[in-house]
């Protein structure tokens, strides 16, 4: 599966410490919430790319202010 995706026009963005320390934080400040450690870890990349618009049903996203592509 992984080769596929590497020849399609898709970014794969490589776990790193600052990620995952990126994730972690926005996970503590979240704790009411139901969100996953991967959903803050998304989050992040997603803000650090400017994207706005996410393809998910995960409707966590919509909480943090991202709009959900239908």
């Amino acid at each position: 599966m992984i080769d596929h995706l590497r020849l399609q026009d898709v970014m794969i963005i490589p776990q790193t410490h600052e990620l995952f320390e990126d994730g972690l934080a926005l996970y503590r400040t979240r704790l009411d919430k139901a969100y996953s450690l991967t959903d803050c870890m998304s989050m992040s990349i997603c803000r650090r790319l400017g994207v706005a618009v996410v393809l998910t049903h995960d409707r966590n996203f919509q909480q943090e202010s991202f709009s959900i592509l239908r």
